[in-house]
């Protein structure tokens, strides 16, 4: 999703710094191997979505996902979590409400959070409207009530990350740091070298060190830290007939092959959209084509099969994280 790290360029004040190892090595994983989190975002959204990642995860190779806590499915999908303790399961931290029939609002409501909602009572559409409207201080009491109410569900969660990159734009990545590392929660940021994602951005070589210094506060906190991420699977184009489960299984896989093969080693967060197709999820989004695609890729025995051809190393969040602590 191209926008997510729109907010380096602006990181032109903080020092940079060499880094000869890659975080995947710094917690212990051998050297020059690709290592990967398949991760499922939107969980909570809509039954579609929970269908989604319950499949990707269960019957396929996806092994993440993170919940949208504002939003109406979320009891259903934590009950599902609280039933499958080993599946990890973060906060996918969300400021913005995008789509024109349903709808969302912060958990903190007004007045508490006026700079988060728009005439409808929802959050912004759009992340540059909570920049211009919402302040660092509501976007963090925000982060902090949906890490509350994940938690009143009992679980604890595994990693947080941010819904169509909020929390990465310059006027909130320092708080989106602070509270993960007063929570002691992995956050996601590519801190390392961030190939993938510089390549989909273009960014300079200064602005893939600026991002380092993120990654470097992030593991003084005692979290562990990704090298890169990809969440391009969004927006790569799709076949004609764009609703043929076949056709749309077949670009999906390729696409994810090449991605992978496009990886450096080191450890790499790689972003999909799982959802089962159906005449509710047309009324919320036009997007169940690709999602429906991303869920197809993760079920197919092929992707499932390079994998492990390339001697590739799935983990998860909740592995680094003890893998951390050990550091």
């Amino acid at each position: 999703m191209n926008y997510l790290f729109l907010a380096l360029s602006f990181f032109i004040t903080m020092p940079t710094f060499a880094q000869d190892t890659t975080y995947a090595e710094r917690l212990g994983f051998p050297r020059g191997k690709k290592v990967i989190v398949l991760h499922v975002d939107d969980a909570g959204m809509s039954y579609e979505s929970n269908r989604g990642v319950i499949r990707a995860t269960e019957e396929g190779i996806a092994n993440s996902t993170s919940v949208m806590m504002p939003c109406a499915w979320v009891p259903q999908f934590m009950a599902y979590a609280k039933a499958h303790p080993k599946l990890d399961v973060g906060i996918h931290l969300t400021m913005t409400s995008e789509w024109a029939n349903y709808r969302w609002a912060p958990l903190i409501g007004q007045p508490a959070g006026k700079g988060l909602i728009d005439a409808q009572g929802a959050f912004w559409p759009s992340v540059a409207e909570v920049v211009t409207h919402a302040s660092p201080d509501e976007v963090e009491a925000e982060m902090r009530a949906q890490i509350a109410r994940f938690r009143a569900f009992g679980l604890e969660p595994t990693h947080l990350d941010s819904h169509m990159g909020t929390l990465f734009q310059v006027k909130f990545l320092m708080r989106y740091v602070k509270v993960a590392s007063e929570e002691k929660i992995p956050a996601l940021f590519p801190g390392g070298h961030a190939a993938l994602v510089s390549a989909d951005m273009k960014l300079p070589e200064s602005q893939r060190q600026l991002a380092r210094q993120v990654g470097k506060q992030l593991w003084k906190a005692g979290l562990p830290v990704f090298d890169d991420l990809d969440g391009s699977s969004y927006g790569w184009t799709l076949p004609n007939n764009n609703a043929d489960p076949a056709a749309l299984r077949k670009l999906k896989t390729e696409k994810f092959i090449d991605l992978l093969n496009r990886a450096q080693p080191g450890l790499t967060y790689v972003i999909m959209h799982c959802t089962e197709p159906s005449a509710n999820f047309i009324q919320i989004s036009n997007s169940g084509p690709t999602r429906h695609g991303d869920l197809l890729a993760m079920l197919d025995p092929a992707l499932k099969a390079y994998i492990q051809k390339e001697g590739i190393i799935v983990t998860t969040c909740r592995e680094l994280m003890e893998r951390r602590k050990g550091k």
